[in-house]
């Protein structure tokens, strides 16, 4: 076991701390790619088979589909409290790694077993809608990817960071350095999935197609289980959002009390041996939940110096962890706004490619719509290995931060970024719009006259939100990860993703005001069907507004954000600031 800043001895029933680091990455990176290959290729053309295999209709499909997405994001929560609280990291995620597998095995099945879903619309003059047992089973399958991607997507971020050393050069540097990584597999598992594997998916075979991700799932399970003799397994201390709650009773218990001029030296400050949260020094800010650690006459405490009442008295370091999740808050809300643009680059620019020329030179293919999204990531995956690389090192010798920057100057510059980016949405659709209505190319079924302007023009705007991405959204994993107590790291990893089904409920709403609302108004609809009659440029510029003030919010926050172990607002305080005591399983 190591030291950590009270210089806690070794016992003979704690074995030391071996973290490998860099030796333990081919096995948690590699369970990662493929997770991600497999989740990302079984999800991301899942409205097509519902509607092509199972006959679904269109609003039916698109319902189900939004309710697993949903539902798999949200699920997060009850895995990382469940992981954090009773099963530890590695059993959780050993646990989901199965559950995705099997999930994934279900899906396949109901493609290449004939009883298992519908008879196609070819065969039949009439589409025959699946039988309750046969949606029963695919609901089976979709059930159990929930229960693998709530164990999953908030533990195997904190797990491959446990396996660093926050105490050594070379752990700080490769945790910074693990954090890129991690959103890169991710990029490349969307790359692969939106090109290969939905080819062989829709032109291939809905069998194999589900073969493959189900097979690189398997692969996952395999190298996560080989690592096993080489983690660092932390072990998890009880519910952790129980003592948020003891602490935030004890202070309205005490409300009355005057706190004392000198907290820090005053107030009930019991460290219980062998914690694995870091030593956190006092802060003035929530100051009335200080008076959680006031100690009274009514006040009990053990022997070992811990407290009788709990619920009563807390200690110092109890109350400083709640003060870090409620900073960290208002910044999650901040990000849920953000992400309104990436969500509109995802979804209109996939409409405006469909009225646009799509052709690729003079070889007559049409590039799909759907497929410009990839320019988002390309740009992303070409610029983490270089930013990682190149820049982050020259900052690190400019500025001696670990990141180069700290992790609210990256959130605040893709924030940026994204206003950039809405606002050249705005202006390359004045241009489609216009070469729309003075020289079309031809017809959109269902929607209008096709742009004579290339669809490489979204190009741009689909790169500089990648880039975008590559800044707020992996500072954001860091953030999560670094400012959140230790024993509730796997919630704080849930955060990301409940941000995003969040963000594009927001957006949803915001697409439906704005139609509804445009529709009486003088300039008509806004966002009619066909784009060449509607106003999305306008959409856009009020987006970039919101994210305008949205960004000011988030410079407001910035300066008052204190950073977990620093007594000021503007200084990042490095891993080695906050060593803890990991118990192992």
């Amino acid at each position: 076991m190591e030291k950590n800043n009270n210089e806690k001895a070794v016992t003979k029933d704690e074995p030391e701390v071996k973290h490998m680091g860099i030796k333990a990455m081919p096995f948690v990176i590699g369970n990662e790619t493929f997770e991600k290959l497999g989740t990302i290729g079984t999800s991301s053309n899942l409205l097509v088979y519902l509607t092509t295999v199972f006959n679904m209709k269109s609003i039916t499909a698109t319902t189900l589909v939004n309710v697993f997405n949903g539902t798999t994001n949200f699920a997060t929560l009850l895995g990382a409290f469940l992981c954090d609280t009773y099963f530890g990291r590695y059993k959780t995620l050993g646990f989901a790694c199965v559950a995705s597998f099997l999930g994934m095995l279900v899906l396949t099945l109901t493609a290449a077993v004939s009883k298992l879903h519908p008879p196609s619309c070819e065969q039949n003059a009439s589409c025959t809608d699946a039988t309750p047992w046969q949606l029963a089973f695919l609901f089976s399958g979709l059930g159990l990817l929930v229960v693998g991607a709530g164990g999953i997507r908030p533990c195997n971020l904190a797990f491959g960071a446990d396996q660093f050393n926050p105490n050594t050069e070379s752990g700080k540097r490769g945790l910074a350095s693990f954090f890129n990584w991690y959103y890169f597999t991710f990029t490349f598992a969307m790359m692969v999935s939106l090109t290969i594997i939905v080819y062989v998916q829709s032109n291939v075979s809905w069998a194999w197609g589900l073969a493959i991700p189900a097979f690189m799932m398997l692969l996952s399970c395999i190298l996560f289980f080989m690592g096993s003799r080489i983690y660092v397994k932390v072990k998890p201390e009880g519910s952790a959002l129980t003592s948020a709650v003891r602490v935030t009773v004890a202070a309205l218990k005490k409300r009355r009390l005057q706190l004392p001029e000198q907290p820090w030296v005053s107030l009930f400050n019991y460290v219980p041996t062998g914690s694995i949260n870091s030593k956190i020094s006092h802060t003035d800010q929530f100051r009335i939940l200080d008076k959680a650690a006031i100690i009274t006459n009514e006040d009990k405490i053990n022997l070992d110096g811990s407290t009788a009442t709990p619920w009563k008295l807390c200690s110092l370091q109890e109350v400083e962890q709640v003060k870090c999740l409620l900073r960290v808050v208002p910044i999650w809300i901040s990000t849920i706004i953000y992400y309104v643009a990436m969500v509109q680059q995802q979804t209109y620019t996939v409409f405006q490619a469909l009225q646009s020329d799509r052709r690729l030179g003079n070889t007559g293919f049409k590039i799909p719509a759907a497929s410009y999204i990839v320019f988002n990531m390309v740009a992303l995956t070409i610029w983490i290995p270089i930013y990682d690389r190149l820049i982050v090192p020259a900052l690190r010798r400019r500025t001696g931060k670990e990141g180069g920057i700290t992790i609210l100057q990256k959130m605040g510059f893709g924030m940026v970024l994204a206003i950039i980016t809405m606002v050249v949405s705005a202006v390359v659709e004045e241009k489609r719009r216009s070469l729309a209505l003075s020289h079309p190319i031809g017809i959109e079924e269902r929607r209008g006259a096709i742009s004579s302007m290339s669809g490489f023009w979204f190009i741009p705007q689909l790169g500089l939100i990648g880039l975008s991405e590559a800044f707020t959204a992996i500072a954001q994993v860091e953030f999560y990860y670094k400012q959140v107590p230790e024993n509730m790291r796997s919630i704080g990893g849930s955060f990301l993703f409940v941000g995003m089904a969040m963000s594009n409920y927001f957006s949803s709403g915001l697409v439906s005001i704005v139609h509804h609302t445009s529709k009486g108004s003088s300039m008509g609809d806004w966002l009619p069907e066909d784009l060449n009659k509607g106003k999305l440029d306008y959409f856009y510029y009020m987006v970039a507004a919101l994210e305008v003030l949205n960004f000011g919010y988030f410079i407001v926050l910035s300066r008052w954000f204190k950073y977990k172990g620093s007594d000021d607002s503007a200084s990042e305080v490095g891993m080695e600031n906050m060593q803890s005591q990991k118990h192992l399983v």
